[in-house]
């Protein structure tokens, strides 16, 4: 599922003749941001800028100017009014253009850019929620990465997901991608005490979250002090993960899959705390200098 949304090769592969559309201004309210674009064929789309009518009617236009040739280029300017049947109550100019192979390559580097500004989300322990987080991350605009010294469990992981054999978990901690979140639920609580130590030490990370209790919480803290002889990286930490759902009280639903969905809840709230510019994909071609 991780690879087939974003493997722009086989689209590209499978359709003769392509349109390229991108949301070049918006005002008020609108589905997607400015630079937000998708790939129209005859059969077929890849990606979105945002569903509805307005992509109904993008991809409706896309398609004429592929069929008929008459043109290789289009302007299109759209309040997202009753006109169309949308209550946005904003504004979006598109534009539409009939891709050659040069398009191809700007469209290749434009997704390798955004796919490498994707927010990193490093899962210590393929046990069942460690699979059940990877699994529901590999969904949205992040790059999960599956750790675990048991070849065993790893075996098992998400379609897509990438894994990492290792018995120094730690190490991968300390490589990883800045502003990345770490996500500790190994089989061994000494083991899930170094990793998080590991991941406090680096100062930038978004989420430090460790599956456990509250005991378990009171046991690494006073652990934490003695190792450490500090105490002001503690606030940094949750545990256990996905414990506060409403009004601050647990669900009291420990099944892996709602532990995991809870938990990636704190995750993408994290990240949107530090500005995360890849997820709607503003900027990220900016930052690249690609135009399209």
């Amino acid at each position: 599922m991780y690879l087939e949304r974003h493997n722009i090769e086989k689209f590209l592969a499978d359709n003769d003749a392509i349109a390229g559309v991108k949301i070049t201004e918006i005002k008020g309210s609108t589905p997607r941001n400015q630079d937000a674009w998708m790939l129209v064929s005859s059969s077929s789309i890849f990606r979105t800028i945002g569903g509805g009518q307005l992509e109904s009617i993008a991809i409706e236009k896309a398609r004429a100017l592929l069929q008929t040739g008459a043109e290789n280029q289009l302007a299109l300017n759209i309040p997202l009014g009753p006109e169309i049947g949308q209550c946005c109550g904003g504004h979006v100019s598109i534009s539409i253009k009939r891709l050659d192979d040069a398009d191809y390559d700007t469209y290749r580097k434009i997704l390798k850019v955004e796919l490498a500004d994707q927010p990193h989300i490093y899962i210590f322990g393929a046990g069942h929620v460690g699979k059940a987080l990877a699994e529901a991350c590999a969904l949205l605009p992040y790059k999960p990465i599956l750790i675990d010294s048991r070849e065993d469990e790893l075996s098992g992981a998400p379609s897509g997901v990438e894994t990492h054999l290792t018995s120094i978990p730690e190490s991968i901690v300390r490589s990883a991608k800045p502003n990345s979140a770490f996500v500790v639920l190994t089989h061994d609580h000494a083991l899930d005490f170094m990793i998080v130590e590991t991941a406090l030490a680096r100062g930038d990370a978004t989420y430090i979250g460790m599956i456990g209790s509250k005991t378990k919480r009171a046991s690494f803290n006073s652990w934490y002090k003695q190792e450490t002889g500090q105490s002001q990286n503690l606030d940094k930490l949750t545990c256990p993960i996905g414990g506060k759902a409403i009004d601050g009280k647990s669900l009291g639903d420990k099944r892996p899959e709602i532990i995991a969905a809870l938990a990636l809840a704190e995750i993408i709230i994290h990240i949107g705390k530090v500005g995360d510019v890849a997820a709607d994909q503003k900027g990220a071609t900016h930052k690249a200098g690609i135009k399209i």
